[in-house]
């Protein structure tokens, strides 16, 4: 109280000072917020959104010549690369996920690519099928039928027990046409619907409230954001961790033939928090709110770090944890409805009370 009664003083001594106090107080940070507003989401379309979904082409590329290499050459040594290349292609995949919107779900690239859980018996039934298994043939699939997760049947086998020798020629061309099928039907065309014409997502982006016709104002775009990142904290909290947890059934998990499941939830919260603090030196969602309520982003950010650490006490694969961590398993839960309630309800406050154009 006494620093405000000597402020107001010393406004009051001239109409010169009083302006200039006046000015600190409605803007102490001295920075041009909505000029932040859009310096954020240059970065977010240049650091974050466009780089990541490159990566993924790339990475769909090299899942694609290992796999096309095991096909000619079936050896364990280029089995093992292939699965490496599996699971690089799964974690710039699931980082991605942390801003799941536009073209990734109008134009279905998601599900085509992602859709599990998996049945090895629906997958045996189709290889056992006359289908001849052409990439053509793929895209007339069930979405359950393509993408990642049978590639990692393919070449991970139940339980991890694939070995080079034990690929049948029909498993041999069902894992070359799946991932011909991610890279060239999903991958590829979900970058370039960002990067280039007809769609160029990115312009739309960055045209938000300036003439984007998917986003009348810069408050849509940041809620959408936002709200990409609060559902894929609900999406692994109560979704992806929660119903194999509660149902005490390992066969209902994301990626059950790798042992993968584990990173990908973990990843899926390094692409949130990819889009909140910003990559390569860019800004973030967190500069915007440090700027307004530095306590609120040091509360964000802190969550988010405690979320992602609290993975690392599951030491065992999800499909094993469920029964024997459980603890452990719903304690990494509960931070991520924390998380999940702080951007539903402060975060996504914050961006209404403050974004306004």
């Amino acid at each position: 109280m006494k620093k405000n009664r000597t402020v107001i003083i010393a406004c009051l001594l001239s109409g010169t000072l009083f302006y200039a106090c006046h000015k600190a107080e409605t803007n102490p940070s001295g920075i041009d917020f909505p000029t932040l507003e859009q310096e954020v989401v240059n970065d977010f379309v240049s650091n974050v959104a466009l780089p990541q979904y490159n990566n993924l082409t790339l990475a769909a590329g090299g899942l694609n010549a290992a796999i096309v290499t095991l096909n000619t050459t079936p050896t364990d040594v280029n089995l093992a690369a292939a699965q490496a290349s599996w699971k690089t292609l799964r974690r710039t995949w699931e980082q991605c996920e942390g801003f799941l919107f536009g073209p990734v779900e109008d134009n279905d690239y998601d599900p085509n690519t992602d859709t599990w859980p998996t049945d090895y018996t629906q997958m045996d039934s189709l290889l056992a099928s006359s289908n001849t298994l052409e990439p053509t043939d793929i895209q007339n699939l069930p979405q359950s039928l393509r993408g990642y997760h049978p590639i990692e049947y393919t070449i991970f086998g139940v339980g991890g027990s694939r070995t080079a020798a034990s690929l049948t020629a029909r498993e041999k061309k069902y894992m070359v046409s799946l991932a011909s099928d991610v890279l060239n039907n999903n991958v590829q065309p979900l970058y370039d619907d960002w990067a280039s014409a007809p769609v160029h997502y990115d312009n739309q982006v960055l045209t938000a409230g300036k003439g984007s016709t998917k986003f009348n104002t810069r408050q849509e775009l940041y809620l959408a954001i936002v709200g990409a990142m609060t559902d894929i904290s609900e999406e692994v909290g109560n979704g992806k961790m929660f119903e194999p947890f509660t149902a005490k059934d390992s066969t209902i998990t994301e990626s059950p033939y790798s042992g993968n499941t584990l990173s990908d939830f973990k990843d899926n919260i390094v692409g949130l928090q990819n889009v909140y603090l910003g990559l390569n030196g860019g800004k973030g969602i967190k500069d915007l709110v440090a700027a307004k309520n530095k306590s609120l982003d040091n509360q964000i950010q802190a969550q988010i770090t405690s979320a992602i650490s609290s993975f690392s006490n599951i030491t065992l694969r999800y499909e094993q944890a469920i029964y024997d961590q459980r603890t452990q398993v719903q304690q990494t839960m509960t931070q991520l409805n924390t998380l999940r309630d702080l951007l539903d309800d402060e975060l996504k406050n914050f961006i209404t009370t403050y974004i306004k154009d």
